[in-house]
């Protein structure tokens, strides 16, 4: 067992949480990144006890297009500040991960700007794919490269480049060394080399006892990532999508198909990293019809299988739509001042309850270890079980807005519900529970579990959500993607738009069957240009 086993997360982008300047001048550093330090004493007393940030270092604009590996982002401090800011988690006993953007860096990257300087004789024009130096690009260089995401602003690395492979491996090292650094999300994962994964996966072995490699994949087999030579484990983007759609639609057997799809490819070893909003998707509680659904998705969120994990600000009922232009995710990564969200902290029911959930989730190994098995499902109502050395846990889930009775099966014994503190005896193997609308339980058996304290009746917490809340405006219905859009499907995929992309995609599944509007949706809300290059290059 790892530490990742037990992990719920916290998830920080910290340029914009601590409100940096979106274009970086290479000044004197601004230790901003000390602003986040009240926050760990915050985000350990809502049950999480590990914090992915990123990404920190050294660029010119949002951070994916890095200058300096071995710099932290001036906008943000110095390696000391950095350093310190790791070593304040450790002490609160929080482990921290950071964010590898190992798939392309920034023109200002030291072997680039070598590149552009002596063009044909740099040594590092084999870092780079594809230099051509008969073409040009859109700064006017005098050469051509290949890109990533159709931005040239973000040069795509050579990963079977042995140079490249033992620096970013280099890389590594120094920031375990340097930062004590507990695990790295990898940008961009599922357009990575899988040789290149498998160097960094050996090094991970050597750096630190259970360091963790998570890699950021948008659709596909899981397993082809997460797995005894590659990655620990991915991000869960079938369940994130399953989460709210299926809650907007009262659809309980869409979550239901994608946790069994997903616990059958993964075999029940690969715990997946599982969430409901991140810097690059829509606010869970902009996404919701309802804000009443805040709370059946999130005992979701804490009791399937996987590592759950909490954006920066969600855990308030926060919202945040994209936006439009060249700075569309703005609105999703906010500056949040400390002094001015604690006030509300005592106060705010969301918070109450993310903090609930965090407490059984830590006290009970079942969440963390249990099997997986689905016992009653309906349109609105979901009944599951996780079971772990001889000790089953029951979860119901009702998104119906009336209440109702609800089945489940359990072996016999006293079973308290932790988010009620209602308490019941299992004879014969099953039993019924009323279960308000909107809302949930978590059945805990009362013999070999420890008493489970909370702060609150969370019952009453979930009564206050789901009182005082004001119904959100519908999630807006997706357009076609043609609409009002002049689309050329006869080019290469390489120099398609997003919408091409997508328009590209469901023709060819079109060519396969029908399309259904699940399908249809899945391909709508993938907006990462590599992922859908990824994906329409699948098809035969």
């Amino acid at each position: 067992m790892a530490w990742y086993d037990e992990a719920i997360f916290y998830h920080i982008y910290p340029l914009g949480m601590t409100g940096a300047p979106k274009q970086n001048e290479y000044g004197e550093p601004v230790e901003r990144l000390n602003k986040l330090i009240p926050w760990i004493s915050h985000i350990k007393s809502i049950g999480c006890n590990a914090i992915y940030i990123g990404p920190l270092f050294e660029s010119v604009g949002h951070g994916y297009e890095t200058t300096d590996y071995k710099k932290l982002d001036s906008r943000l401090g110095t390696n000391e500040t950095l350093k310190n800011f790791v070593k304040e988690c450790h002490n609160q006993e929080i482990r921290v991960i950071f964010d590898g953007v190992f798939n392309h860096t920034g023109r200002d990257f030291f072997a680039f700007k070598d590149l552009k300087e002596n063009r044909e004789n740099s040594r590092y024009k084999d870092w780079y794919c594809n230099v051509n130096f008969w073409g040009n690009n859109s700064y006017n260089d005098g050469f051509g490269y290949e890109n990533w995401g159709g931005y040239d602003l973000l040069v795509k690395l050579n990963q079977r480049n042995p140079e490249v492979i033992n620096y970013i491996c280099e890389v590594i090292r120094f920031w375990v060394n340097e930062f004590d650094v507990d695990g790295i999300r990898l940008d961009a994962a599922d357009v990575l080399d899988f040789d290149f994964m498998k160097a960094l996966r050996q090094v991970a072995n050597e750096v630190k006892p259970d360091f963790w490699l998570m890699g950021e994949v948008i659709h596909g087999d899981y397993i082809r990532w997460a797995n005894a030579d590659t990655l620990h484990s991915v991000t869960n983007y079938h369940l994130h999508k399953a989460l709210f759609s299926g809650y907007n639609d009262h659809n309980f057997f869409e979550i239901a198909h994608t946790v069994k799809r997903l616990n059958d490819m993964c075999g029940g070893v690969f715990k997946l990293y599982n969430f409901v909003d991140n810097h690059d998707v829509e606010r869970i509680m902009s996404k919701l019809s309802t804000a009443k659904g805040f709370v059946p998705v999130h005992i979701m969120l804490y009791t399937l299988p996987g590592i759950p994990s909490i954006y920066y600000g969600s855990e308030f009922g926060i919202e945040g739509r994209k936006g439009h232009g060249t700075d569309a995710d703005a609105p999703l990564r906010p500056e949040l001042v400390y002094e001015e969200w604690v006030e509300q902290k005592e106060d705010n029911a969301y918070v109450k309850f993310i903090t609930s959930l965090g407490v059984i989730r830590n006290q009970v190994k079942a969440l963390s270890y249990g099997d997986y098995r689905e016992q009653n499902l309906t349109t609105r109502q979901y009944t599951f079980s996780r079971s772990y050395e001889g000790s089953t846990v029951v979860i119901m889930v009702n998104n119906d807005d009336n209440a109702c009775t609800m089945n489940g099966g359990a072996p016999d014994g006293n079973y308290k519900g932790v988010l009620s503190g209602r308490t019941i005896t299992v004879c014969g193997g099953g039993f019924s529970a009323e279960i308000a609308g909107n809302s949930g339980e978590i059945w805990v058996p009362e013999n070999g579990n420890p008493k489970i304290e909370v702060d609150e009746v969370v019952e009453e917490i979930i009564e206050e959500i789901t009182e005082e809340i004001t119904t959100n405006e519908p999630v807006a219905e997706e357009k076609s993607i043609t609409e009002n859009k002049e689309l050329n499907l006869n080019k290469p995929y390489e120099d398609m738009s997003i919408e091409e992309l997508q328009a590209s995609i469901l023709a060819k599944m079109a060519k396969n069957g029908p399309v259904t509007e699940d399908m249809k949706r899945s391909v709508i809300v993938n907006t990462h240009q590599g992922s859908l290059l990824n994906w329409v290059r699948s098809f035969n």
